[in-house]
């Protein structure tokens, strides 16, 4: 399973892509927007942990997010359970070289139309911590609403944070 808009390509996961995540990971200000279970420091044996959970995955929800044939970083849905199978949450990070160049808001429109169409999403949901406002803009570009805050609920750098949460809804389930 491929999903493909312009430059931008996101495909399963390979355990041949340790050691690019690994480089691009151990970066302090990817995992400070990230919650606690992404370490930091990254290291090579982290990425192998991790990809081995999500290779060869079906259906695929762990993507990895290619730029002009580039490994750049990772877009995941994690379906609810029980009552919240309908459901999923969108994560996302990309390397700091790639900020601000429009590749994470193509991959969330791709992921998020891939939800919707082929996985039987009908909503998808995130959270954001407060300072994390580059992220935030990503969401709103691709039609995510600001559903609510929940104040001071995240423990994150020694301090506590809002979460800002963001949801969009299959457009087949919105009212008229």
């Amino acid at each position: 399973m491929e999903l493909l808009s312009g430059n931008i390509r996101l495909r399963p996961l390979r355990l041949s892509d340790a050691k690019r995540l690994a480089d691009l990971a151990n970066n302090e200000k990817i995992s400070r927007n990230l919650r606690d279970g992404f370490p930091n420091p990254y290291t090579l044996a982290d990425a192998e942990n991790f990809l081995s959970k999500f290779t060869n995955q079906y259906p695929v929800t762990f993507f990895g997010i290619e730029n002009n044939g580039e490994y750049v970083g990772n877009i995941s849905l994690v379906p609810g359970q029980d009552v919240y199978r309908k459901s999923a949450e969108i994560g996302y990070f990309i390397g700091e070289p790639y900020w601000n160049k429009g590749i994470v808001t193509t991959a969330v429109n791709l992921i998020t139309d891939y939800g919707f169409k082929h996985l039987g999403i009908i909503r998808i949901h995130t959270g954001v911590f407060e300072y994390n406002s580059a992220s935030m803009r990503v969401l709103e570009k691709c039609g995510f609403t600001k559903d609510c805050v929940f104040r001071k609920s995240v423990f994150k750098q020694n301090k506590i944070w809002d979460e800002v949460r963001y949801s969009k809804i299959n457009p087949e389930f919105e009212g008229p």
